[in-house]
């Protein structure tokens, strides 16, 4: 009979994310940087925006011209001309002075605020008359006031959203340096999984985890390669990891993680060539047999069979991994938590963190997590589910009402 393993703390596991070297870097133009991770710091070379810009249509204006003007008593001033678009203006403002100006246009030397031109009346060719005062500063943007020159804007390890890809934009950035990738391979084992193309025989069940695991993975920012189911078979699975390994920045093996007779996962990963295991249990329910092993300096992970433990287990424990393959600095990632409150009684068990699924429900302002229960080869208790909650190694369950932060999920 197998030895039975010896779980490890999550927190001890995630530290364990340093001992995996992170990917290599590309160059990529910059419409395809959006959910990469940027692999250097970004400095300004220049102020941004590097002229003073109005940001309503109106007239450029010394704002001490309108100062204490109303409808009742309106500031006159005398046009000294227009501003084209895209154009450095030839004209300056003097006190008593306004020039036109349109969203974006470049204001004229003299000039330190612009009024809106709903708050102005033409009198004649040459006169306005302003009926409400603006201060200096007021509806433009300074040389500088949105980024100073030579300042760090962007992170290395930092996440490109779209306004940091708009941001690199209007730095003139064409190519970024980012993380590679990574690739993740996914093998499926056991003699009871069927392909989804095949109807199960008794005793038999179709290949969920390769498709919600692979998912988990695209969500992360990795390229997933199935390679397919492997059937209880020690020589079967060791080829089928070897080969990952070869094509691979990181490989999962769904299944064969816990002690029975026929799971081959942690003999089989002992086996390859330099190989080592870190952890074979983990401290956290549902999830409890994963085996982590560091082979040939990659991450192979040994993840429960059953759907919603193989799911869990990725987004608490092999998710960071997988982030810190990508290049993404410690701390980058800001994870939301919705402050809720159980709608029942919910049990746990010292010892182990316990992870909840819980379906969020609104009642008058306030949020409710009514706990989703059923086994962990329930795939429909994840459909349901919007998210989970983490009940910590040292309590012994949450009591109805109790506040509660829920961890969203996909």
């Amino acid at each position: 009979m197998k030895e039975f393993f010896k779980v490890t703390d999550l927190q001890t596991v995630l530290e364990y994310r340093a001992k995996f070297p992170q990917v290599k870097t590309e160059e990529i133009p910059l419409v395809e940087t959006v959910g990469r991770i940027l692999a250097h710091d970004v400095v300004a070379d220049d102020d941004l925006p590097d002229f003073p810009r109005a940001i309503v249509d109106g007239y450029a204006v010394k704002g001490a011209s309108t100062f204490g003007s109303s409808e009742g008593n309106p500031a006159y001033l005398t046009l000294s001309g227009s501003i084209a678009m895209g154009e450095s203006p030839e004209i300056a403002v003097g006190p008593g002075e306004a020039a036109q100006i349109a969203t974006g246009g470049m204001l004229p030397p003299g000039a330190d605020s612009v009024v809106m031109i709903e708050h102005t009346e033409a009198i004649d060719d040459t006169t306005i008359e302003v009926y409400r005062s603006v201060a200096p500063g007021q509806n433009m943007i300074a040389i500088g006031e949105d980024i100073k020159e030579q300042t760090r804007v962007l992170l290395k390890g930092q996440l490109i959203r779209p306004q940091e890809a708009g941001l690199l934009a209007a730095l003139g950035r064409q190519m970024v340096t980012v993380y590679q990738k990574p690739v993740i391979g996914v093998i499926s084992t056991g003699d009871e999984i069927v392909p989804i193309s095949k109807t199960p025989s008794r005793g038999q069940i179709r290949d969920i985890n390769t498709y919600t695991l692979a998912g988990l993975i695209q969500d992360a920012g990795a390229v997933a390669i199935s390679y397919g189911i492997v059937r209880d078979n020690f020589d079967t699975l060791f080829k089928k990891c070897k080969l990952a390994l070869e094509q691979c920045d990181m490989v999962l093996v769904s299944g064969g993680s816990s002690v029975g007779a026929r799971d081959f996962t942690v003999d089989v990963l002992s086996d390859l060539q330099d190989a080592k295991i870190l952890v074979h249990g983990i401290s956290i329910s549902p999830g409890k047999p994963t085996i982590l092993a560091k082979v040939q300096k990659k991450a192979v992970w040994g993840m429960p069979g059953h759907v919603v433990s193989a799911m869990i287990v990725f987004a608490r424990v092999v998710r960071p991994f997988v982030e810190h393959l990508s290049g993404q600095a410690a701390g980058q990632k800001k994870e939301i938590r919705l402050q809720a409150r159980l709608s029942r009684n919910v049990a746990s068990r010292q010892g182990r963190i316990d992870f909840i699924r819980v379906q969020l429900r609104p009642v008058e302002g306030q949020l409710w997590a009514d706990p989703v229960l059923g086994k962990s080869g329930l795939i429909s208790t994840m459909v349901k589910a919007d998210g989970l909650i983490e009940i910590d190694i040292n309590t012994e369950g949450l009591d109805k009402g109790a506040e509660v932060e829920v961890l969203p999920m996909l």
